[in-house]
């Protein structure tokens, strides 16, 4: 894993990073790069069968779906798998699945500490 600075250089070498394409100051476009490599569709095979499941990944990857859309969810879902196994390659750290309960209210409480002219009526 020392080819790789850091995980996003993983990530962006995976091609699923967001873009950051900006032109005088202006942001054009947050697309993903396309990139023809085996490693990131298998991330995304990954992420695709975690729809029923019920751990931290999996509801991080249904609020994902029901905000951006499938293939966007499974991007971004696919992004943070290859994060969290750049970390466990590189520095032998272990995973330790919190459960879709504990994600559940950790992202309740953060809803609730949004100041109210920027939380949505729709969620509470």
């Amino acid at each position: 894993m020392n080819r790789w600075k850091s995980e996003k250089h993983f990530t962006s070498w995976l091609g699923l990073s967001p873009g950051s394409k900006i032109t005088g100051g202006k942001r054009l476009s947050g697309k993903t790069k396309r990139v023809v490599n085996r490693a990131a569709m298998a991330l995304r095979m990954a992420v695709s069968s975690l729809y029923k499941s019920s751990c931290a990944l999996g509801a991080y990857y249904r609020k994902m779906k029901a905000r951006l859309g499938a293939p966007k969810a499974i991007t971004a879902k696919a992004h943070k798998l290859a994060r969290l196994i750049y970390c466990i390659l590189k520095y032998g750290t272990e995973y330790t699945d919190v459960g879709q309960e504990y994600y559940a209210q950790q992202y309740k409480s953060r809803v609730i500490k949004k100041p109210e002219e920027a939380r949505p009526t729709a969620w509470l």
